[in-house]
């Protein structure tokens, strides 16, 4: 079923505020809990995976109310990102199909930049992101199986 939930990037303290957002709502984090750096494949071409991030939180989703979710990850200056206000949540649309992904994908990324282009992903999903032309940050995942 297809859903919209807010992405939040933190600068290494995602498991704390989802500890705390988890209290505040009283729900649980869903699917199989906090998912970590360390579960993260070797990728062709790219460096060993550094041993302080293996711990951090690479995905995680809690239920608050209403039908919508917050999700979170890890996003630390030493993995090259830069966390200020306003490129640290993303509207995260989960669309039923591959194509409804690529369409939307397609449309919100013209005029814009494209962060990271639509592929299939280790964790089974065709995945993307990128900021429209106003500025928004966008995140797509689709777990749409052939």
């Amino acid at each position: 079923m297809a859903s919209v939930s807010t992405y939040l990037n933190f600068p290494g303290n995602t498991e704390a505020a989802f500890n705390y957002y988890k209290s505040v709502f009283g729900t649980e984090f869903s699917g199989d809990g906090i998912m970590r750096f360390s579960s993260v494949p070797p990728q062709d071409g790219a460096p060993p995976m550094p041993e302080e991030h293996l711990n951090l939180v690479m995905h995680v989703a809690l239920p608050i109310m209403g039908g919508h979710s917050i999700m979170g990850t890890d996003a630390p200056d030493t993995m090259g990102f830069k966390i200020q206000f306003g490129n640290n949540s993303y509207i995260c649309l989960s669309p039923d199909t591959k194509a409804e992904t690529k369409r939307l994908f397609d449309a919100l990324s013209a005029g814009g930049k494209v962060e990271t282009a639509l592929q299939e992903m280790f964790w089974g999903s065709l995945f993307g992101s990128c900021t429209d032309q106003f500025g928004v940050l966008w995140m797509f995942d689709c777990a749409e199986k052939a």
